[in-house]
Order: C-alpha cells, then sequence, then structure tokens
C-alpha cells in the first residue's frame, strides 16, 4: 500500500514485517506446536476442524498457520506488504496452492474490505489493534466479522499509565531516528528488560540464559525479535482490562477467558464469545 510506505518514511509507522522477515529464520517444528498450543488453551479447544478463522493483522503468518494445521479455512490479512510476504512464505512452505487458506493485504480500518470477508467463527488479532492508529475503531470492526456463537480472541497492551506514555515516546522517537541511531535505542531496552532477569536466573538456575533458552514456549516467539518490536511498535496505544471488557460487554459480547500482565507493560489477552441471540 502507497499510504503504509508513506506512514513509514514519515516515521509514523513501525515496519513489523521487516522484523517478522527475520524471525522466519528461527521458526522450526517446536515453535510451530507451542503456537498451536496456546491457540487451544485460550481458545478452550483441541480443533478448528470446519471453523472460519481469522487472522488480523498475520505478521510472521505462524498463528496463521497454526490455525490451518488444526483444521480451521484461514483468512489472513495484514498492513505492511512484507508481513504479508512472510504469511504468503509460510503458506508456501507447509499448505502450497491450499485454497483454504487466503492472504491478503487489508487494513483493519477498511470497512469496505472487511464486509468483503463475511463472517468467521473465530477472529484472532494478537497484539495489532493497538497499532492501527485507531485501536477502538478497529476492534469495533473486528467484532462486526463475528458470527453467533463466535469467539474473538484479542491482545492489547496493558495501560500503565506513565510509564505508557513514556514508551510511546521511546517508541516514536525511534522510529523517527536515523538507522544508525535506532540500534543503540534497541541495545538500551535490550539490556534494561533483559539484565535483571540474566542476573536472576545467575542466582536462581546457575545459568543467565534460563529464561531465554525457554523463551519460546510463550507463544513460540524469539526474545530478540520480540523486543525489536516491543521498540519499533508505532502507532502505539493502550488499554485498562476493564475499558476492554465495557467496551465489548455493549456489543453483546460475553468475556470468556482473561489473562492478564499483571503490572508488566505486556500485553492482556482476552476471549469473547458471541452468544446466539
Amino acid at each position: 500500500m502507497v499510504e503504509h510506505a508513506k506512514e513509514v518514511a514519515e516515521g509514523r509507522r513501525f515496519e513489523f514485517g521487516k522484523n517478522w522477515q527475520q524471525f522466519l529464520t528461527t521458526l522450526n517444528d517446536d515453535r510451530i506446536a507451542e503456537a498451536e498450543k496456546s491457540l487451544c488453551q485460550m481458545l478452550g479447544v483441541t480443533s478448528l476442524m470446519g471453523k472460519r478463522f481469522l487472522d488480523i493483522g498475520s505478521g510472521s503468518g505462524l498463528f496463521s498457520l497454526a490455525a490451518r494445521r488444526l483444521g480451521a479455512q484461514v483468512v489472513s490479512f495484514d498492513y505492511d506488504p512484507q508481513s504479508v510476504a512472510c504469511t504468503n512464505e509460510l503458506k508456501q512452505r507447509y499448505f502450497h496452492n491450499d485454497e483454504q487458506w487466503q492472504v491478503d493485504q487489508g487494513s483493519a480500518l477498511d470497512q469496505n474490505y472487511l464486509r468483503s470477508l463475511g463472517e468467521f467463527d473465530i477472529v484472532y488479532s494478537w497484539g495489532v489493534l493497538h497499532h492501527t492508529g485507531d485501536m477502538w475503531q478497529a476492534l469495533e470492526n473486528a467484532i462486526s466479522l463475528l458470527s453467533a456463537n463466535s469467539r474473538l480472541f484479542i491482545s492489547i497492551y496493558n495501560d500503565q499509565g506513565l510509564r505508557s506514555r513514556l514508551w510511546w515516546q521511546v517508541k516514536k522517537t525511534y522510529n523517527q531516528a536515523p538507522q544508525l541511531l535506532r540500534y543503540p535505542i534497541i541495545w538500551v531496552v535490550f539490556i534494561q528488560m533483559w539484565a535483571p532477569i540474566f542476573l536472576r536466573d545467575l542466582l536462581l538456575h546457575r545459568n543467565p540464559l534460563w529464561s531465554w533458552r525457554n523463551y519460546y514456549q510463550s507463544r513460540g516467539m524469539s526474545v530478540w525479535w520480540d523486543v525489536i518490536d516491543w521498540v519499533g511498535g508505532y502507532p502505539f496505544e493502550v488499554a485498562r482490562p476493564e475499558k476492554i471488557f465495557d467496551f465489548c460487554r455493549e456489543r453483546g459480547l460475553v468475556l470468556l477467558r482473561l489473562k492478564t500482565s499483571r503490572a508488566e507493560i505486556t500485553c492482556n489477552e482476552y476471549v469473547f464469545i458471541k452468544p446466539v441471540s
């Protein structure tokens, strides 16, 4: 999309797709299995056979792949063209020429495009809606795609007040900085985030890389690329759990599962169901 390239050039948007291309070099069967496991645990299922699954902001394509392997008919889309390329790469690796997996470039804010997709049994958007530039409209649009008795699985950054405002400034600065200055910012944040964990693991487990080694078991991601994703993730919005809950309840949804980030600036995860009228 021309608009995406313009936003990146003006420092208004992070190129998530470049990050995901690097992540795919680390992808293996264990990471895919962990992604499948996390989907099943949060949705409370063992299979997605016969379900229509929409992945809003597919990123690397990992969770679209997980849903397809679990039997779902999958539609994936992303605003970032390189993320679309990543998702297409995974489709070609594992489900070459599969008609049950559609990959598009699109926006969570494009209502005409979304209406063209129809309704879904599962609408999934992990860590995406808060990067659209209009989180509440994006959430409204996602809800509109639910069929009766369907599930909405989203994650939204937790609102930590002043701390979140400071991170917003860091992210904005990173995206507007020249390329040579971006790596020092990443390393400063990496050290700030992981040095205490390395020290704790050294004292408790006699291995400073204890948590690093097992990190992929959290949704199948990787430490380094998650840090870059965190630092660069802009636009950036946040919300407290009660605000997300109230917003969805007012639109007829019922909360099935909530996984909070506690005191951390990470994502709260929600699974809502749209009851049969």
